[in-house]
C-alpha cells in the first residue's frame, strides 16, 4: 500500500486507488499516517482531528473512523480479525507501513540528502535528490488538501515552507551548475502563488540575468519593489537592492563560471559556483558543547539506567522517531547535573556529537530563551551562517531537522519552560533529546511522546557520601551522626550539600555538629544556604524563580500555606486558605505541584519539602496582614470545613501567636508554649 498526503490525502493498493471515505475519515489517516508504526492515542487523535471543538461523540467518531478506514485499506479482513494495516494497542491505533511508501517521508528524505550531497560540495547529485524530492509534489496543490482539523493545517504550513525552502536550495544548485534557464519556468510559478517572498525572486532575477534576459531580471525588481511598497510599505531586502545594483552595473561576479553545461549534465565535468550562490555550502560539524559540571557525583544508579536502557532501546528503532526524556524536579535537586553526568556516559552511542543548549527557565520572563532564538544557536553550531539563517520559526525548525536527519545526535536542552519552547528542537531520527525541567510537561509526554525521570532529593547515605567527597573522609570521620543531621537540615537537595560543604571547608576548626546546630533553626536557613554574590549559588533565588512564575492564584495558595504547619495539606485546608471551593483548591494544588513548590504525599494529599515550607513562610509575610487574619479566621472558622479537618486538627499547626486566646485554650495542645514545628524530612 502507498499513501500520498503531499496534495489531497489518497491511498493506492495494487495500482488501484482506495476510496479514503469522508473528510474527517481522511484526517485520521493523515495523523496516523503522520507517525507509521507507532500507537498514536485516541485522545491524540481527537485533539488532532477537532482541536478545541470537541463534540461528545468525538472519541465514537474515531472508532467509527477507524472501522471505516479498516474496511477501505482490508477489504478482506473479518470482523473480529486482528488487522495487520491498521492495528489497535495500549487505547491507540497504528498504521503498520513501510515508511517509504508515505510521501511526505520519502520527500524528507530526499530533501535531507540532497542537503548533506550539497554540503558535500557536489551540486549535481544534489540537484537528482532535490528532483526525485519535489517531483513527489502533486502539481500546485497544497499537502493534506481538503483535509479539516488543525494537525493538518499545521503540517499544511510545515510542508509548505518546506517545499518552498527546497525549491530555494534546488535553485542555488541549479545556478551553481550553469542551468539558470531551467530554473526559470518554476521558479516564476513560485513568485507567482508567493508574490511576498525575496528569496524566490532574488533566484528568478539571477536565473533570468545570466540567461541573457536583463530587461526581464529588473523588470521582476519593479514589479517586487511596487509590490512591497502596496502591500507592506516596505522597501526590497538588502540582498534583493544588492543584486539589482549589480545587474544594472553588469558585475562580473554575476556571471556563470560554467564552460561545459552539457558535460556538467553528463557527469564528465565539474564547474565552480558563481561567487553570487546565494546558499553556501554548510561545513560538516561535529558538535560536543557539553559545558563543565561540578565534581563529586553521586548516587542516581536508577535513573542512570533508566537512561541507559532508553537508549539502547531507541538505537535499534526502525523508525525515525528520537528518544526524548524530560528529567524534572525542584529546584537545587540536580536535574542538570544528572544530565550532563548521563550525556558523558552515553556519549560513545551518539558518535555525531553533542549539543547543549541552556533555554534560561531560571532567567525571568522576558529573558527565557524562545525557540527561535536557541535555533539560531544551534544551527549557528552546525556550521549555518547567520547570514543563511531563515527568517521564520518554521524556516529553521526544518533546515535544523534536515541537517540532523540521519545522524545519531545527543541534545541536552538544559531547564526549559514548556512545550513550545522544546518541539521545534527535537530533531528527528534515531537522536536523543534530554530536558531538563523545574515544572511538570506532561505535554510532551502526551503529544510528543516523552519519557519522565522524576528527580528526588539524594537519600541520606548519598547525601553524607557527596559531603564526605567534598571536605574529605577525615573531616567526616567520627560524625557520620551529625553529617547526617545536616544532609537532613540541608533537605538532601544537591545545591544545599554543596554550599554547605563550601561552608565547612572555609572553617576548617568548623565541626559538622556545629554546622547542623546552626542549620536546626528555620530562622535564617536560607541565607546560610547561599554563596554571596552568586544568584545561581542560592536555594531562596532558585525557589523564587519558581514562584515568580506562578499563576496569580497559585502564587497566593503558596503564600498562605506559609502559614499552616501542619505536615499534610488537604484540599480543605487550601480551600479554607483561599475562601474557595474544594475544585479550586485542589487545581491550585496541582499547579504548585506541577511547578514541584509541593510534593504529592498520597491521593489529594500533599506536603512542603522542608526548606521551600521555609520559603512558603517568607513569602507569606508578603500578604497583607488583613489578609492573613481573614485567611486563618476561614481555617479556624468549623462552619466552612468539612468533618475531615476539626478545628483540633488545624490549632496545632498555626503559629501561636496567630491564633485568639480561646481559640488556644480549646486546642488539645494547650499548656505547651511553642507550637510543633514541621518536622524535618
Amino acid at each position: 500500500m502507498r499513501l500520498e498526503l503531499l496534495g489531497s490525502v489518497r491511498a493506492w493498493c495494487d495500482g488501484a486507488e482506495v476510496l479514503l471515505g469522508p473528510p474527517k475519515q481522511r484526517a485520521v489517516v493523515g495523523v496516523l499516517a503522520s507517525r507509521v508504526n507507532e500507537i498514536v492515542g485516541v485522545e491524540e487523535i481527537v485533539d488532532a482531528v477537532w482541536g478545541s471543538a470537541v463534540p461528545q461523540t468525538a472519541v465514537n467518531g474515531v472508532h467509527t473512523y477507524v472501522a471505516g478506514l479498516r474496511r477501505a485499506l482490508e477489504p478482506g479482513r473479518g470482523r473480529r480479525a486482528s488487522g495487520g494495516v491498521l492495528t489497535s494497542s495500549g487505547g491507540g491505533y497504528a498504521l503498520c507501513l513501510d515508511p517509504d511508501h508515505v510521501d511526505v517521508a520519502l520527500f524528507e528524505r530526499h530533501h535531507a540528502a540532497a542537503r548533506r550531497l550539497h554540503g558535500l560540495g557536489q551540486p549535481q547529485e544534489a540537484l537528482g535528490e532535490f528532483d526525485a524530492a519535489l517531483g513527489l509534489w502533486r502539481g500546485d496543490a497544497n499537502a493534506y488538501a481538503n483535509v479539516p482539523g488543525p494537525f493538518a493545517e499545521m503540517e499544511r504550513t510545515r510542508l509548505a515552507e518546506l517545499r518552498l525552502t527546497a525549491v530555494e536550495e534546488w535553485a542555488a544548485d541549479m545556478l551553481a551548475v550553469g542551468r539558470h534557464a531551467e530554473a526559470v519556468p518554476m521558479l516564476s510559478n513560485l513568485v507567482a502563488r508567493e508574490p511576498l517572498r525575496e528569496r524566490l525572486r532574488w533566484f528568478l532575477m539571477l536565473s533570468l540575468y545570466r540567461g541573457g534576459r536583463r530587461a526581464h531580471a529588473l523588470g521582476v525588481y519593479r514589479e517586487t519593489r511596487r509590490l512591497l511598497n502596496e502591500e507592506l510599505g516596505l522597501e526590497p531586502g538588502t540582498e534583493l537592492q544588492a543584486l539589482h545594483a549589480k545587474i544594472l552595473a553588469g558585475h562580473p561576479d554575476l556571471v556563470s563560471r560554467v564552460t561545459d553545461i552539457a558535460a556538467i549534465r553528463e557527469g564528465r565535468g565539474t564547474a565552480a559556483p558563481a561567487k553570487a550562490a546565494p546558499v553556501d555550502p554548510v561545513p560538516a560539524v561535529r558538535p560536543a558543547q557539553l559545558p563543565y559540571s561540578a565534581r563529586g557525583f553521586v548516587g542516581r544508579a536508577e535513573e542512570l539506567a533508566q537512561l541507559e536502557a532508553l537508549t539502547a532501546q531507541g538505537g535499534g528503532r526502525p523508525e525515525m522517531r528520537p528518544t526524548l526524556v524530560v528529567i524534572e524536579g525542584a529546584p537545587g535537586v540536580g536535574k542538570s547535573t544528572l544530565a550532563l553526568h548521563a550525556a558523558r556516559q552515553l556519549g560513545d552511542r551518539f558518535p555525531d556529537g553533542q549539543l547543549y543548549v541552556d533555554m534560561y527557565g531560571a532567567a525571568s520572563r522576558q529573558r527565557t530563551l524562545s525557540a527561535m532564538d536557541a535555533l539560531a544557536q544551534l544551527l549557528g553550531s552546525l556550521g549555518v551562517a547567520k547570514s543563511r539563517l531563515p527568517d521564520d520559526l518554521a524556516g529553521r525548525a526544518t533546515l535544523y531537522r534536515s541537517l540532523l536527519h540521519g545522524k545519531r545526535v545527543l541534545v541536552v536542552l538544559d531547564d526549559a519552560v514548556n512545550a513550545e519552547q522544546v518541539r521545534p528542537l527535537i530533531p528527528s531520527g534515531q537522536a536523543c533529546v534530554l530536558v531538563t525541567s523545574r515544572r511538570v510537561q506532561r505535554g510532551l509526554v502526551v503529544r510528543d511522546g516523552a519519557y519522565r525521570i522524576a528527580l528526588k532529593p539524594l537519600s541520606s547515605a548519598e547525601s553524607v557520601r557527596l559531603i564526605t567527597y567534598l571536605i574529605g573522609a577525615g573531616r567526616v570521620e567520627g560524625q557520620w551522626e551529625a553529617a547526617a543531621r545536616l544532609a537532613e537540615m540541608c533537605g538532601r537537595l544537591p545545591l544545599a550539600l554543596r554550599i554547605a560543604a563550601e561552608g565547612l571547608a572555609e572553617h576548617p576548626r568548623l565541626t559538622l555538629a556545629d554546622m547542623a546546630q546552626q542549620h536546626a533553626a528555620e530562622e535564617g536557613r536560607l541565607d546560610r544556604l547561599a554563596v554571596e554574590d552568586d544568584v545561581a549559588a542560592s536555594l531562596r533565588a532558585a525557589y523564587a524563580v519558581a514562584y515568580d512564575a506562578l499563576p496569580a492564584d497559585a502564587a497566593r495558595l503558596f503564600r498562605l500555606l506559609g502559614l499552616y504547619h501542619g505536615e499534610l495539606i488537604t484540599p480543605v485546608v487550601g480551600a479554607a486558605l483561599l475562601g474557595r471551593d474544594l475544585a479550586h483548591a485542589e487545581q491550585m494544588l496541582g499547579v504548585l505541584a506541577d511547578s514541584h513548590l509541593l510534593e504529592e504525599a498520597g491521593e489529594g494529599v500533599h506536603r512542603f519539602h522542608n526548606l521551600l515550607g521555609i520559603y512558603a513562610a517568607e513569602c507569606a509575610e508578603q500578604e497583607p496582614a488583613h489578609q492573613r487574619s481573614a485567611a486563618r479566621a476561614r481555617l479556624l472558622d468549623a462552619g466552612q470545613l468539612t468533618s475531615n479537618l476539626s478545628r483540633s486538627s488545624i490549632l496545632p499547626y498555626l503559629e501561636p501567636e496567630l491564633v485568639g486566646a480561646a481559640a488556644c485554650r480549646r486546642s488539645p495542645y494547650r499548656g505547651i508554649d511553642k507550637t510543633p514545628t514541621r518536622k524535618a524530612e
